[in-house]
């Protein structure tokens, strides 16, 4: 080409990237704050349409006609409550059936609230509150908040909680992830950028490459969540934040590093940011294949949480990509030297690879100093027993998975900060049946109708149960009449399809271990009575999700596997090295959950964990563990190529180290920011992650990948053409060891 040409290209190209990003950016930036209007945190709204808890709820649904949500409003009295002020605490039901979004009354009904429903103990009432707009469940129950706050009478105290309560706080608790959390990550690796790479402008181009990303993969989520294509929770949308900003910095690290070597190579910076590109260009892609393909693993769940995960996550990793192999090189090459100002990288016109650095001369380790040095001559003269302490260290951190409790936690737990849903929960559990407003949901034959209520009522942990017959409001006059709902007598019950709808009280907290039990039991027991009886409701809703979480990590983990294993074997052209990259991926996953397990029940006290935590944090740890051995690796079979294997070892540890180690402590810090969120899913997920991937980065990576490689030698590339290879100064240094 002319060189009127090649300019008119270096004018073109940039421009043109730099204005399509720019567009991306310019929709996608206004679109975070849209994202809650197509986002639900409804629990049961991720359960597989096969779950027995969610055909209940559309049978449910037929039975009513409503789909609203029931908030239990409990107020406590410092004294017994005198039944000369029952009359006042009606009125305050009625004001609570006025606030906007509660379900209207029925024909002949003066409010469609249950209540004042006075304890057996006289000292508190209870008011059944259906919430119809199940889109503003928070704004209707700060409403009712506010309603009990400017009423309630001297000595006494309320609370809203029950299923629509406990909603409003985990969907308030979300409430920083638009903004806290994306300030505190991007915060985080701008600070790191600056320490590492002591450049002022590098971290402000990285940053940039890497929030344009994350405005167009939110474009695209948006609009999918929009059109019903995919399910938006707050969990998953705090992830694709964190993700994409890690990923995409992770990625722009490695071209910056090929980058910098090519500037010191190369006079010219058009030149420099080509062969960087082309350099780096295998690894990123390959390295971001992976994620994707691992995280569209996920669309195999039966979970829709998990399933809905999968393609959310790999949207915001294909934006990475695009982002730093387009936008980022663009940049780079527009700036050129400046990028690293005040130290800026000089061309160096005779090269500068193999200038020896003192010391011993160990093959590969020329031009290497500082610390990657040293690693280099430890795993050269003490291979074996470097890879040896390694995995026995591993060993030593996965025995802590014996003490994983990772079978689901209650719902008064989700959320870390302050609840009053959570408070109020514990209020009523004092003063009533602790299931009250969150009942047990049986669809039975109408046939076998009263055998299946007797032998409910039977059941221990069930307080009382009742045909379902309408929006029928109990009401009492005197505390401690057995005002409880389900006590008053019941008209003629509703049938639809042959079948009726038993509504059960549980004496335990709908979210505890102990309904949890009742419901195995309902499950086990009721069919003998009728075959086709079916038991659903809250606590079903939980039981199911925790029972499909862990079946979906069986299922998954074994295809992620599979799958990666598959691309490692294509990248690098070898059977034992993928599968020993694998292993020790594995090996770190399960070190990084046991000690994770040993911080959450003995330093933070947590009381148990998500059953998705350990298949989250699975498909994150494996996919992203994989991303640092993948540069590395093709590196060092780069380098293998030309100056052998043992000696190729340690050169692509000396000239990655340090940018590999960046990238690590980079992803952990953003992943360590979803702790700002006060929700224990996030927060044991960002511990994971980040300990996971700091262990990844510190051990595997450094020691336990170059020195098990080193070890076997060029037996690691079996059985590809570089291992049957017969080359002069590959079999002289691999005979080192």
């Amino acid at each position: 080409m002319s060189s009127t040409s090649t300019r008119w290209l270096r004018v073109v190209v940039p421009v043109l990237l730099i204005l399509v990003w720019l567009v991306l950016a310019g929709f996608g930036g206004p679109t975070f704050g849209k994202l809650s209007g197509v986002s639900s945190n409804d629990q049961a709204a991720f359960l597989p349409a096969s779950a027995e808890s969610t055909t209940v709820q559309d049978w449910q649904k037929r039975f009513t006609d409503s789909n609203a949500i029931p908030a239990i409003v409990v107020v406590q009295a410092d004294a017994k409550i005198p039944a000369s002020d029952l009359a006042r605490y009606a009125q305050l039901g009625e004001r609570l059936g006025e606030v906007d979004g509660v379900q209207k009354p029925e024909s002949g009904q003066a409010t469609s609230v249950a209540g004042p429903i006075p304890s057996e103990d006289g000292k508190a009432i209870e008011f059944i509150v259906p919430i119809a707009d199940s889109d503003e469940v928070k704004t209707v129950v700060a409403d009712l908040r506010g309603v009990l706050k400017d009423e309630l009478p001297d000595g006494a105290q309320g609370w809203v909680t029950g299923p629509a309560g406990l909603t409003a706080d985990l969907v308030s608790a979300f409430g920083g992830i638009d903004g806290i959390l994306l300030l505190v990550a991007v915060a985080a690796v701008f600070v790191i950028l600056l320490l590492v790479y002591r450049a002022l402008l590098l971290p402000f181009l990285v940053l940039l490459t890497s929030v344009f990303a994350l405005c167009a993969a939110i474009l695209v989520v948006y609009f999918f969540a929009l059109w019903g294509w995919i399910k938006l929770s707050g969990q998953s949308q705090g992830i694709l934040s964190i993700l994409v900003i890690g990923a995409a910095t992770d990625y722009s690290l490695l071209l910056v590093a090929r980058y910098r070597e090519a500037l010191e190579q190369n006079a010219s910076r058009w030149t420099a940011i080509l062969r960087a590109w082309k350099a780096a260009f295998e690894p990123i892609l390959a390295s971001g294949v992976t994620v994707i393909i691992a995280l569209l693993c996920l669309l195999f769940s039966d979970l829709n949480s998990n399933k809905s995960l999968g393609p959310i996550a790999a949207i915001g990793i294909v934006f990475s990509l695009l982002s730093a192999l387009t936008l980022l090189p663009t940049l780079l090459a527009v700036f050129g030297r400046a990028v690293f100002w005040p130290f800026r990288p000089k061309y160096a016109e005779h090269g500068h690879e193999h200038r020896h650095a003192g010391g011993e001369q160990v093959p590969g380790l020329a031009g290497i100093r500082g610390i990657w040095r040293r690693v280099g001559m430890l795993i050269a003269r003490r291979p074996r027993v470097t890879w040896i302490v390694s995995c026995l260290l591993l060993a030593a951190c996965a025995l802590g998975l014996t003490q994983l409790k990772a079978n689901g936690v209650e719902q008064t737990d989700l959320v870390l900060s302050q609840s009053d849903a959570a408070d109020g929960q514990k209020v009523l559990a004092e003063h009533f049946d602790a299931g009250s407003g969150s009942p047990v949901l049986i669809v039975a034959r109408e046939s076998d109708a009263d055998a299946v209520l007797t032998a409910t009522e039977k059941t221990d942990g069930i307080a009382s149960a009742t045909i379902y017959a309408g929006n029928v409001r109990p009401q009492s006059t005197q505390p401690g009449e057995g005002g409880r709902p389900g006590a008053a007598p019941a008209p003629e019950p509703i049938v639809k399809d042959g079948r009726v709808l038993i509504q059960a009280t549980l004496d335990s907290e709908p979210d505890s271990a102990q309904a949890e039990q009742v419901v195995r039991e309902l499950r086990e027991t009721l069919p003998s009575t009728d075959s086709s009886v079916l038991v659903g409701g809250v606590t079903a809703i939980a039981l199911d999700t925790n029972v499909t979480a862990q079946s979906d990590l069986a299922k998954i983990i074994p295809i992620v596997l599979g799958v990666i294993l598959l691309i490692l074997m294509l990248l690098l052209r070898s059977i034992l090295a993928p599968v020993l990259l694998i292993g020790s991926v594995v090996l770190s996953y399960a070190a990084a959950l046991g000690v994770s397990a040993l911080v959450f029940n003995h330093v933070f006290g947590f009381p148990g964990a998500d059953a998705a935590v350990p298949l989250f944090g699975f498909v994150f740890l494996v996919a992203l563990g994989v991303d640092y051995n993948i540069f590395l690796m093709t590196r060092v079979r780069e380098e293998s190529l030309r100056i052998g294997t043992r000696p190729g070892i340690l050169r692509g540890l000396g000239v990655t180290g340090s940018v590999i180690t960046s990238a690590g402590i980079v992803l952990a810090a953003t992943f360590a920011a979803l702790a700002v969120i006060p929700i224990l899913f996030l927060v044991q997920i960002a511990f994971i992650v980040a300990f996971g991937v700091l262990l990844d980065t510190v051990l595997v990576r450094s020691l336990l990948v170059p020195a098990l490689s080193y070890d076997i030698g060029r037996a690691i590339w079996w059985p590809s053409r570089l291992w049957r290879e017969d080359r002069v100064h590959s079999t002289a240094a691999d005979t080192v060891v």
